[in-house]
C-alpha cells in the first residue's frame, strides 16, 4: 500500500470518527495529530492525511454542496458516514489538490467504498465523483 493511499485511509478515520463522535474536523484532527506524534513511524502518512483533512476543514462547504448537487436523490445526511468520509477525500483531491490526477483520486475513493462500505456504495462513489470531474471548471 502506497504511503498516499494510507494517508487516504489515515484521513478517512479522522472525519469517519469525527461524524461518529460528533466531534468537529478540527478536535478530531487534534486528537489524531497527538497519536501521530507518538508514532513517528508513521510520519509519512501523517502529513497528507493532515494535509486531506485541513483541506476539507477549508473547504468543507464547497465539497458539501458538490457532493449534494450530483447526489441525486441522497442529502448528505443520508449516507453512510463512511462514504460522506469517502467522498469528502475524492471531492477534496479533485477540486483543491492539483498533484493528484483525477482517475487516482476517483479510483482510490472507489476502493475504499468497495472495502469498507456497502455493496452499492462504490458505483455510487464512482459515478459521483466522476459527475463532480466532469463538470468542474478546467484546471489552469
Amino acid at each position: 500500500m502506497s504511503a498516499r493511499t494510507k494517508a487516504r485511509k489515515r484521513a478517512l478515520d479522522v472525519l469517519f470518527s469525527a461524524d461518529l463522535r460528533g466531534l468537529t474536523l478540527p478536535q478530531a484532527l487534534a486528537a489524531e495529530a497527538e497519536r501521530a506524534a507518538n508514532e513517528p513511524t508513521r510520519e509519512a502518512s501523517w502529513l497528507y492525511a493532515r494535509e486531506i483533512v485541513d483541506g476539507v476543514i477549508d473547504h468543507q462547504d464547497e465539497i458539501d454542496e458538490q457532493i449534494e448537487t450530483y447526489a441525486q436523490g441522497w442529502t448528505l445526511s443520508r449516507m453512510p458516514a463512511v462514504d460522506r468520509a469517502i467522498l469528502r477525500i475524492g471531492v477534496w483531491e479533485l477540486l483543491f489538490n492539483d498533484e493528484v490526477p483525477d482517475g487516482v483520486a476517483i479510483s482510490e475513493a472507489v476502493e475504499a467504498a468497495t472495502v469498507l462500505s456497502t455493496d452499492d456504495s462504490a458505483g455510487f462513489v464512482n459515478g459521483l465523483l466522476a459527475k463532480i470531474a466532469q463538470n468542474r471548471p478546467q484546471r489552469a
